[in-house]
């Protein structure tokens, strides 16, 4: 049987960040999770009572973070892994939508995990040991047209998440980007953010995917239990991955992008080498 771990998961209140949770607390860990409401929280603590520990705290308030997670640890013990799953789908074409937009996607998707990843990392690396788990997206490798402010989130989280784990390796501390397909949550219905229609000469490529992506919400193929377990074995992991697709989607998406990427590749091998010095 596996050690009891703290885990520290924000945006329990839905979606994968709950399923992450109740699967930790099924599992017999304690669970720091963060809500933005009280009522939120209640219903959190009655999940498991005394291990299901609600944290309010809205994770684009840096200058709140450090102080919550230091008070976070004082209650609960040492945070083990952290699961930076809060954040939010925007949809709409570039053009269409504002820099606002853009800055709050960012915000929550890549500002706030970084600043809930400063605030454990000192203990994790005095400790010598620890899990940051950055939840990104198959957007976060491929891009689909519509998503463009979420997919560039994504793609930062997973920059960073890469780049860090070479940064802390040394310190025993292990990061994995977790990279879901679609699952069967509200990401896609009422957590989504749409920037209003603008402009028709977007109608052909917009009007089709937003009225699909509407549909496939709640009918999506993802199991978010399953994705729980998942979480669950990467941490028990002597040597888990830098990033881990969740899904057939996922799979076949990424595997489809990186067979084109290697065609041209190939077909533009000649230009990409003609820009080094002679010799």
């Amino acid at each position: 049987m596996s050690t009891s771990k703290t885990f520290l998961i924000t945006g329990v209140s839905s979606g994968l960040g709950r399923a992450f949770a109740q699967g930790a607390l099924d599992a017999g860990h304690s669970v720091i999770g963060t809500v933005r409401r009280t009522d939120d929280a209640t219903a959190f603590a009655e999940l498991a009572p005394g291990r299901a520990q609600p944290l309010v705290l809205d994770v684009t308030d840096y200058d709140a973070i450090p102080n919550a997670v230091a008070e976070a640890e004082r209650q609960a013990g040492p945070i083990d892994v952290l699961v930076n799953n809060a954040g939010y789908g925007h949809e709409g074409a570039l053009e269409e939508a504002s820099i606002d937009d853009l800055r709050r996607q960012f915000a929550a998707n890549v500002f706030g995990p970084v600043a809930m990843i400063k605030a454990v990392l000192p203990g994790m690396r005095q400790r010598g040991r620890g899990h940051i788990v950055n939840v990104t997206s198959m957007g976060g490798f491929i891009t689909m047209p519509g998503i463009s402010f979420y997919c560039g989130s994504k793609f930062a989280l997973e920059g960073i998440s890469e780049a860090l784990g070479k940064e802390v390796a040394g310190f025993g501390i292990h990061v994995t980007a977790i990279a879901p397909g679609q699952f069967r949550t509200d990401w896609a219905g009422r957590s989504m953010d749409r920037t209003p229609r603008s402009i028709p000469d977007y109608d052909a490529v917009m009007d089709p995917i937003r009225a699909g992506r509407q549909a496939k919400s709640g009918n999506q193929p993802g199991d978010p239990a399953k994705a729980a377990a998942a979480l669950l074995a990467l941490v028990e992991a002597d040597n888990p991955p830098v990033r881990l697709f969740l899904g057939e989607d996922a799979l076949g998406l990424v595997n489809a992008k990186l067979d084109a990427m290697r065609a041209e590749m190939g077909t533009w091998h000649a230009l990409s080498r003609s820009t080094s010095f002679s010799g």
